[in-house]
């Protein structure tokens, strides 16, 4: 956590409701335990003793999805991100999980951050295309039901370069962080961001046999199992001469970004964390800094750009991911409706509450058919296959990408 104490950042909220409208468990259901508000407050009440850590207390914690728009939101500057993490954390030190739950946990956590095991399930997740056809996922328990619902249409394979030299006026040099779910279902971005950073002028190392970032155990409250992981990756970029580490994944980005408060209390770590944090850099944030050196060629289509919560929300990056779309001649970017809310992906929610997940994905779904777009374009996996889910689930198919996807493919446009 922050230098400040967890009862201080308790303190700043005001109860003023501005968080309200922007959480999307309190559109769902109208419950004040289901807001940023009331569920700070059942933080002060187990901090200061006064309700026990009950099953149906925990329930109020593990219903948020930990998107932040109630951190964008908020006039005080609550830093309800930093408290829900604590709490979670808390929550899995503290309490028993029933069996099917802890068994459940496990399996996601020892498959989703280990890039070699997830290629192995991906038989598995392509029989689940059958069975989704079939519409016999509906005699699975409906957590593992969600886990096939949620594997993607197609599997690639892409084997990563460990050096790809910069073209034309050389300008930068920088690490990428290839990611777990990126690198196995949808190793095509990674390539497309090794091709744009290429084009535009930059040296892109991959360095090898690198691991999970941690983001996915941080966000669900599994703070030691995160260190590890984190402290694998940042001893593997340690001695990388690089500009910046770049990363693809906004999730994978916003936990990166916070490994200075994450080792705040670890003095083997705290320094080498914050010089790794410092040079972590979105791919859409760090091309957004660079003069465009490669020309674009004409894409014509209508793209509806979703603002991921953990790049929004969590690193502010809002204008860049635009800005980039906007350079490509022909693309016609149009906002989503009600954009600013999740889509229910939010790391493994959609996993472990599958049913408020579905709920708050239709609103998102129908938002993105709304814009009438041809393209639906999301900087984090989760989100992708999250979206896509919704929109199979309602009969309706739109091609979906990464902002790096299409600007590579306007750059290839430009160089033919």
């Amino acid at each position: 956590m922050s230098q400040r104490s967890y009862a201080d950042l308790i303190s700043d909220c005001v109860h003023c409701g501005f968080c309200l409208p922007a959480c999307p468990t309190y559109r769902s259901w109208g419950l004040e335990m289901d807001s940023p508000r009331g569920r700070i407050d059942l933080m002060k009440g187990l901090d200061e003793g006064a309700i026990a850590l009950s099953p149906s207390v925990v329930a109020h914690f593990d219903r948020c999805l930990g998107c932040m728009g109630c951190v964008t939101a908020c006039p005080s500057g609550v830093r309800y991100d930093r408290l829900i993490e604590a709490t979670r954390a808390s929550v899995e030190r503290k309490t028993r999980r029933p069996l099917f739950d802890r068994l459940f946990r496990e399996l996601v956590f020892a498959l989703f951050p280990y890039p070699d095991r997830l290629r192995a399930l991906r038989p598995v997740l392509a029989i689940s295309q059958t069975l989704r056809r079939s519409g016999l996922l509906r005699l699975l328990p409906r957590r593992l039901a969600q886990l096939a619902e949620l594997a993607p249409s197609r599997f690639e394979d892409w084997q990563l370069p460990e050096r790809v030299a910069a073209k034309g006026n050389a300008r930068k040099r920088v690490a990428l962080v290839a990611g777990c779910v990126q690198r196995v279902f949808f190793p095509r971005v990674n390539a497309a961001t090794i091709r744009v950073l290429s084009a535009e002028g930059c040296e892109v190392r991959v360095p090898p046999a690198q691991g999970c970032c941690g983001a996915l155990s941080l966000h669900s409250g599994r703070a030691e199992e995160a260190r590890r992981l984190a402290r694998a990756l940042i001893d593997r970029f340690e001695n990388e001469e690089a500009d910046a580490i770049v990363v693809n994944a906004a999730g994978c980005g916003s936990a990166m970004k916070e490994y200075g408060d994450l080792f705040a209390d670890d003095p083997a770590y705290r320094e080498k964390a914050e010089r790794f944090a410092a040079r972590v850099r979105d791919v859409s944030e760090f091309l957004a800094e660079l003069e465009p050196q490669a020309p674009r060629g004409k894409i014509e289509a209508r793209v509806a750009y979703h603002d991921a919560c953990h790049l929004a929300h969590a690193q502010r990056i809002r204008r860049q991911p635009r800005a980039l779309l906007r350079t490509i001649p022909g693309l016609e970017l149009r906002e989503i409706p009600d954009g600013d809310q999740c889509c229910g992906s939010a790391g493994t929610y959609n996993l472990f509450e599958p049913k408020s997940a579905r709920e708050i994905g239709e609103r998102k779904a129908a938002n993105v058919l709304a814009t009438g777009a041809d393209v639906l374009v999301s900087a984090n996996p989760g989100c992708t296959l999250q979206i896509e889910s919704m929109l199979r689930a309602r009969g309706r198919t739109i091609e979906s990408a990464h902002p790096v996807e299409l600007l590579d493919r306007s750059i290839r446009l430009g160089s033919s």
